[in-house]
């Protein structure tokens, strides 16, 4: 089955900011609404926002309830999730996207929100993976924030890569899938595992252990989820750590061991993840992958 997008955004409509994970503060927001607004969009905060359990942003009943009237809301054309950290998995198998279907709308957030992209694609909807609203105001960030618009209002994308040692020549078709390596790993044999056969995967993580890449790495290859790929694009793998005895690889050399395993073209450095280039990536949408000795390119086409 095809998979479906939500209708492109248009000036004057309402986009709702959430918190599926961890608390936020309405000041904190207060870029986001401000570049929104610019965008001609029309800014809803949900419950969520402001609101506090520890670390998270409400107890799980509110997150859910507070994403579940996004969900339903039909003047309601967009939900961006304010942040990641960790949260979504524990609500995501209570959520109802049985109007979701009927009047789709497009979701967005990267990290955390993975579990979200995921489980959409499972569903048959596109979604969108880029920049969220706690990052708006960070130096650097413009081009995160452009491509996030173009996916928004249904432009096309495109990314280069610098040629790097370790890229693997050739062309891949097919649509995109993937996000944080970590929550790939955590949602794998759960209802929000998504195939990534004749697919291009893209990954991405932050603050791990190297020795932990590794372990993830080798349960993808280990349980099949690399075996069919179209292709890999690579993006920022930020801010890792090691042991006091060193692993001995850094994180791309470890995803090189296992890709290496297979015949698929592979891109590194592409401007995906934890860093303030963070582009905007359409889950589910077709696009071409294309790695040669100048450099690689993902070139997205709406189709």
């Amino acid at each position: 089955m095809p998979v479906q997008f939500p209708p492109a955004l248009r000036p004057g409509q309402r986009v709702a900011i959430v918190s599926t994970a961890r608390k936020i503060t309405a000041e904190e927001l207060a870029p986001a609404i401000r570049i929104l607004t610019e965008w001609g969009l029309e800014v809803v905060l949900g419950e969520s926002i402001a609101q506090a359990h520890h670390q998270f942003a409400g107890d799980d009943a509110l997150r859910l309830r507070d994403f579940q009237r996004q969900l339903d809301d039909p003047g309601i054309q967009a939900i961006l999730c304010a942040r990641g950290g960790y949260g979504t998995a524990r609500i995501i198998d209570g959520l109802d996207f049985s109007t979701f279907i009927h009047q789709p709308k497009w979701i967005a957030g990267f990290s955390d929100i993975t579990v979200l992209n995921c489980h959409l694609l499972r569903l048959g909807w596109a979604s969108i993976h880029g920049v969220m609203p706690v990052l708006f105001g960070q130096a650097g960030g413009e081009m995160a924030l452009e491509s996030l618009r173009r996916a928004l209002f249904g432009e096309a994308l495109v990314y280069m890569a610098p040629a790097l040692p370790l890229n693997r020549p050739g062309v891949a078709s097919g649509e995109l899938v993937g996000g944080n390596l970590s929550l790939l790993h955590t949602i794998t044999g759960t209802a929000s595992q998504v195939s990534f056969a004749g697919r291009i995967l893209f990954l991405e993580d932050l603050d791990e252990y190297l020795y932990h890449i590794d372990r993830m790495m080798l349960h993808l290859h280990r349980s099949g989820q690399l075996h069919k790929l179209a292709g890999l694009a690579v993006g920022h793998f930020s801010q890792m750590r090691d042991n006091t005895v060193p692993f001995g690889a850094e994180a791309y050399e470890i995803i090189d061991y296992y890709a290496r395993q297979y015949s698929f073209p592979v891109g590194y450095g592409f401007p995906i993840g934890h860093e303030p280039t963070n582009g905007a990536v359409v889950v589910g949408q077709q696009a071409r992958l294309t790695v040669t000795a100048e450099g690689s390119r993902l070139e997205t086409v709406r189709s």
